[in-house]
């Protein structure tokens, strides 16, 4: 198998292009403002964000659960592209449908967007696995940053030219908004499925010739799901960074996942937010590969404290903010970070894992993400909850749940801090030997 094909790099980075539209159009952009003005009309803020959040983090369980199974069938049955295609397509479908809804019917639209949220994340384990078939480990860092780069870049033309399209509703020939914020779901299902086919065409991926029939190849993900957990002893380090990765990626979904309606609850006005959406989205393109590229100048550990530190920062600062103004100075810090953290967290990941076993190693890394992303929107929403029910307002509810993101990101840090990738490597080594 070749590796660091730029034919490959190309269909295995368009992925990001393709299903970021669903990241910002729908998730961080329209669906939390749709929701809590179209499908939830009349409804209390604070109930509309306790639904979103639950609705978040009912997705991220379902996937959480299945992710090491799914990971293991995949590597035994070499399946990493069919189950990624059947995600991708579940996930563009079901947003497509989302334009079907009529007003106030809230629980057909949290239930289309639970399972196009699945489509979402369960492609990612797959898409994530396969990187280790398209880069060799002196590329994965760049690959990793690039894919995450152009995620930003694809997902915020679509979400740029649908935020035209609905403040110029009737130069588009539409009636009112709401049918034009609509028609931007159905435009993300069909991005989604168009750009997912440089992947499906240009990623190869090796063959098992041993293992065909699909009952077997179900028994030896099982088999080997176990013999992973008997292996825990001789890698340490990748559980250890796992333990670090579940606290801190937990902010930072948790801050893509409710940034809107944060917005909203502290009453500020639904255009402002997206803009400030924008100016992450294309603040992250050039700043995903920038701090790659600073992280192979001091080391990827350390790449990752600086984004830490300056999340921390934002969980602080994002409790007080009063005007617009200071709401995109947060969204500009956001965007110089976010998908830095992300793509080096998954290139040091990749490093410190069997590659044989890729996209089992990633159902778990997967896995802790998402059971991340359920803690971190229903803990914001169960804050409000509390918070409320002593007295406070709106507002101040919602300033004591982002500043207790910051939570996720101390812990995190101290753990992270535990971590030693070259010991990491030499427990690698001995297991590859000791298996032999």
């Amino acid at each position: 198998m070749q590796l660091d094909d730029k034919k490959a790099i190309f269909g295995w980075s368009m992925y990001d292009w393709a299903n970021s539209a669903f990241a910002t159009t729908v998730m961080a952009g329209f669906f939390p403002i749709f929701f809590k003005q179209y499908w939830s009309i009349g409804v209390d803020t604070t109930i509309t964000t306790a639904r979103l959040g639950f609705a978040n983090s009912a997705a991220s369980m379902i996937i959480g659960l299945g992710a090491p199974i799914l990971g293991a069938i995949a590597d035994k049955g070499t399946s990493k592209k069919k189950f990624l295609f059947f995600f991708a397509y579940m996930g563009a479908v079901m947003t497509s449908c989302l334009c079907m809804v009529s007003q106030g019917n809230w629980p057909v639209a949290i239930l289309l967007y639970i399972f196009a949220t699945i489509g979402f994340l369960g492609g990612n384990i797959f898409y994530d696995a396969l990187i280790t078939s398209v880069a060799s480990g002196k590329k994965l860092d760049f690959v990793s940053g690039l894919g995450f780069s152009l995620g930003y870049l694809g997902g915020g033309i679509l979400f740029a030219f649908n935020v035209w399209m609905v403040l110029n509703a009737k130069i588009s020939g539409f009636s009112d908004t709401g049918k034009v914020i609509k028609s931007s779901f159905l435009s993300v299902g069909i991005w989604w499925a168009v750009f997912s086919i440089p992947l499906f065409l240009f990623v190869k991926e090796p063959k098992n010739t041993e293992i065909k029939l699909p009952v077997t190849m179900v028994k030896a993900g099982f088999t080997q799901l176990r013999k992973t957990f008997q292996n825990v002893r001789h890698l340490k380090t990748v559980f250890l960074f796992l333990m670090a990765y579940w606290f801190y990626i937990d902010g930072v979904n948790t801050i893509v996942y409710m940034a809107i309606d944060y917005g909203i609850s502290i009453g500020l006005e639904s255009r402002d937010l997206i803009v400030a959406l924008l100016i992450t989205q294309f603040i992250g393109f050039p700043s995903a590969l920038g701090l790659v590229y600073l992280g192979g100048k001091i080391g990827a550990r350390y790449a990752i404290f600086i984004a830490l530190a300056i999340y921390l920062f934002v969980s602080f600062y994002g409790a007080f903010v009063q005007s617009k103004n200071e709401f995109y100075i947060l969204a500009i810090t956001i965007g110089l970070v976010q998908g830095g953290i992300q793509a080096l967290s998954r290139s040091y990941y990749a490093k410190i894992i069997p590659v044989n076993k890729s996209a089992e190693y990633f159902g778990f890394y997967n896995m802790v993400g998402k059971f991340a992303a359920v803690i971190g929107p229903a803990f914001i929403g169960g804050i409000n909850l509390m918070m409320r029910s002593l007295g406070y307002s709106s507002d101040s509810a919602s300033r004591f749940g982002i500043s207790s993101v910051s939570l996720f990101f101390i812990i995190g840090g101290i753990l992270f801090s535990l971590v030693n990738e070259e010991k990491g490597r030499k427990e690698l080594k001995y297991l590859s030997q000791d298996s032999v």
